[in-house]
């Protein structure tokens, strides 16, 4: 008896706490002490490129075509018109390369609201295969989350950060979204951004600083964001974005290559995600702006350290950009730059991130290219001159108390590329003769020769490299605990833990740890000491893929807990302990047909509801399971 009513104790507990997250914390509010109010906690969601349905906002007649278009269809990602009128669909889409306007015939908006990033193209078969974040937000659902505590905040992904502003106003809405959730929650937002929803939010940062009053900045960021995920950020760049813009990524559409590339580069977000070199900066807008030197803003100056011409390939794992051109017309620019020329012979060149950041390479081919003048208008116009900031310059950690990176690694991961002309005319003239992979502890190409370069331990996430997805490590301070456990559920047997590990700046610190076969891993590096007042982690999630990662259950449950351990006022910990997990959700509990039970049976039950089909099915969670929780605090 005494034993049921502590466990009935726990569970009402466990029911008062959802109840505060679910809004209706002002009735308990005096009789628990919580930090600040984190119980009324508002996510914001920053999506990433191509993960916000576009939208007609012009009636276009499509000849040949029994659809056309007319205001609010959908354009991205409508599959059936892209089949059916694939050429009014493109011009819906497409953009003017140097003023970033509307096709003359056609123009779309981004969509608004949860639903513009759950699916882009919802169907019973297109659904599945373009879900983004559904998943997310039926996490949220089942556990309690409020409505209105989950804001989506879709963007034109098509546009640079500056065309973002001058035509959609977007980072004032954006200030005005944090603003609004404060009001309404009464409390601080968490901050959820994936892929180039990164580069959007840290462009917001910067912005926000012009914005607002220096000594009321800080003020501002911690009165309206507890916490800021980013993942799968491409902080230094992909090698994908150079790889559109000379050939074109089709994302599994039924389009050309050449289709493909004639949109990417009519899109100056692409340039967002060009990969640049660590040891290259622009001006810092806002100290030139406070000294007097607002009238030169677009005049920036692109410094590099010694660091970048003693190194090989700007820090990367080799040359980005292998590219053959004749040898005839070579500009003398790159005469530098040439690794082979016999008469007549094809010149190969060969080009850093740096290289690519400055407009070296399209400087190269722009004899060759017609692509390469409007790439290098987009370059120096929207971001080497753009008027709060250079976004191709490196990243340091946004003044934020909670900062949380996590991304995927080991996976093999595009790191370089071999291009020649195809003999084909534009845009399908260039061709991909070579890739060079990543993989664990050297670089392959495609036919599996082993090239030479930096290779590292760890390799990326099939889109963005290495390099580039753990660059926030350098935000970790000098002493790191170090953390790995196995991504499913764990009885804690197999965690692995180094405290006060040293970190160097600018190096990267792995685990020396040992993994078991055929077991996924998270890797949590955290630091709560280098800052006060501050919180700086790292998760790096085993075999995970750059797209999918939005919908890991793992990362889900990490994240759920993370935020309940935080709400909770008697924390032991800075972070949530990774001691053990057990299942959090009915569907965590599954069949054990060897013990022919339930597994986890502190936590999981058999539990027949009509309609289920199988024996897994009917495991469900015990009511007492509010002790897998309590645990974590």
């Amino acid at each position: 008896m005494a034993a049921d009513l502590k466990s009935a104790k726990v569970f009402f507990s466990f029911l008062a706490v959802l109840f505060f997250l679910c809004g209706g914390g002002a009735a308990v509010e005096d009789e628990t002490e919580f930090h600040g109010d984190y119980s009324k906690l508002s996510g914001i969601i920053i999506p990433g490129f191509a993960s916000t349905q576009l939208r007609a906002w012009s009636i276009l007649d499509c000849p040949y075509s029994p659809l056309d278009f007319n205001p609010l269809d959908l354009v991205w990602l409508d599959t059936t018109k892209l089949l059916s009128a694939v050429n009014c669909w493109f011009k819906c889409m497409v953009l003017d390369p140097y003023n970033q306007t509307d096709h003359p015939e056609c123009k779309s908006r981004p969509d608004s609201g949860l639903s513009a990033i759950t699916e882009l193209d919802p169907g019973y078969i297109t659904g599945p295969l373009s879900t983004v974040w559904k998943e997310w937000l039926k996490w949220c659902v089942e556990f309690g989350i409020e409505a209105n505590a989950i804001v989506a905040v879709p963007y034109d992904w098509r546009l640079s950060p500056t065309k973002l502003e001058e035509r959609d106003l977007y980072f004032h809405k954006l200030k005005l979204t944090f603003e609004t959730a404060l009001k309404l929650r009464g409390g601080p937002s968490i901050v959820f951004a994936h892929s180039m929803g990164n580069n959007v939010f840290r462009y917001f940062l910067e912005w926000l600083r012009l914005e607002i009053a220096p000594k009321h900045y800080l003020e501002w960021l911690d009165q309206h964001i507890h916490a800021y995920f980013a993942v799968g950020a491409p902080l230094l760049g992909s090698v994908e974005a150079i790889k559109s813009t000379l050939s074109g990524v089709t994302f599994g559409l039924p389009v050309s290559e050449g289709t493909a590339r004639l949109l990417s580069n009519s899109f100056a977000s692409s340039l967002w995600l060009m990969p640049f070199s660590k040891n290259c900066k622009g001006d810092n807008t806002f100290w030139t702006h406070f000294s007097g030197g607002a009238a030169k803003k677009s005049k920036h100056v692109y410094h590099c350290t010694d660091e970048e011409y003693q190194s090989k390939y700007s820090g990367w794992p080799t040359n980005i950009i292998n590219i053959e051109i004749p040898s005839t017309n070579v500009t003398e620019a790159v005469q530098a730059n040439m690794t082979s020329m016999e008469c007549g012979l094809p010149t190969l060149l060969s080009f850093t991130a740096r290289e690519l950041a400055d407009g070296t390479l399209f400087k190269a081919i722009e004899n060759y290219d017609p692509d390469s003048k409007r790439m290098l208008h987009q370059l120096k116009k929207l971001y080497h001159d753009d008027p709060v900031m250079n976004p191709l310059t490196p990243w340091e950690r946004p003044p934020i108390k909670n900062v949380f990176c996590i991304y995927g690694a080991h996976l093999k991961t595009e790191v370089g590329y071999y291009f020649a002309p195809s003999g084909k005319p534009y845009p399908d003239n260039w061709i991909i003769t070579d890739v060079i992979y990543e993989t664990e502890g050297s670089l392959v190409s495609r036919s599996g020769t082993v090239v030479d370069g930096n290779a590292g331990p760890i390799t990326g996430d099939e889109t963005v490299p290495y390099h580039s997805l753990s660059w926030c490590k350098n935000w970790l301070g000098p002493k790191v605990n170090i953390t790995m456990a196995p991504q499913p559920e764990h009885d804690g047997s197999d965690v692995q833990v180094e405290l006060n590990v040293e970190h160097e700046h600018g190096a990267d610190i792995i685990a020396n740890m040992t993994k078991a076969p055929r077991v996924k891993y998270i890797t949590f590096y955290e630091d709560s000491e280098s800052i006060p007042g501050k919180r700086t982690a790292v998760w790096e999630l085993d075999k995970t893929n750059h797209r999918n990662i939005v919908r890991s259950p793992v990362l889900m449950r990490e994240l759920w807990l993370q935020m309940w351990h935080d709400i909770q006022p008697g924390a032991k910990s800075k972070f949530v302990t990774k001691a053990k997990r057990g299942p959090l959700r009915d569907a965590d509990c599954y069949w054990d047909y060897g013990k022919a039970c339930c597994a986890w049976q502190e936590y999981c039950e058999y539990r027949y509801s009509f309609g289920d089909v199988h024996l897994g099915q009917s495991c469900r969670l015990r009511n007492t399971s509010a002790n897998m929780l309590l645990q974590y605090i």
